[in-house]
């Protein structure tokens, strides 16, 4: 099997769900940031030196690709539910009350783990935004649009905890 199809080649693309888009839509924008949040991600996870942290980049990696499924299919259920914000929610609780108070704000680059997972944080902030653009238009499930707020906002703790 060949790794190309050519079947892009004019610009547009299939959706999970089988629908042919412009590569160049919304949808595709806003999963395509998914993806490169993704691979931010597993450069933070590369250059981790926090076990705990590498393994909490893990865990958040595992649901990438079904949050991407969300924005790449129309008329089909969410497969990020609920319980996987208030899973995140519980994480996020517990590492800022094991974290010293902030006092300053933060310049990144005080290690390379910390300073993939503030690359990360401002790509899922970006992922966010046109998540947002493509509620306006078209249908997207609001917990999606609550995980990528709050997945910006856990990116920045395990930077605080990767950098301690």
């Amino acid at each position: 099997m060949k790794i190309y199809t050519k079947t892009g080649d004019k610009g547009t693309t299939n959706l999970y769900t089988g629908e042919r888009v412009d590569k160049n839509s919304l949808r595709v924008q806003t999963y395509g940031a998914i993806d490169e949040a993704d691979s931010a991600f597993g450069m933070a996870r590369a250059f981790a030196e926090v076990a705990e942290v590498r393994e909490k980049i893990f865990a958040v990696q595992k649901l990438l690709p079904k949050l991407m499924a969300d924005f790449a299919s129309l008329n089909r259920d969410a497969t990020i539910i609920p319980d996987d914000v208030a899973k995140l929610e519980a994480e996020m609780d517990a590492l800022e009350n094991s974290l010293p108070p902030l006092r300053e704000f933060l310049i990144p680059g005080n290690s390379k783990g910390g300073a993939f997972l503030d690359l990360a944080r401002t790509i899922t902030r970006r992922a966010e935004r046109l998540a947002c653009e493509l509620a306006k238009v078209e249908p997207v499930h609001e917990v999606d649009k609550i995980f990528l707020n709050r997945l910006s906002d856990y990116c920045f703790l395990l930077m605080r905890c990767e950098d301690l």
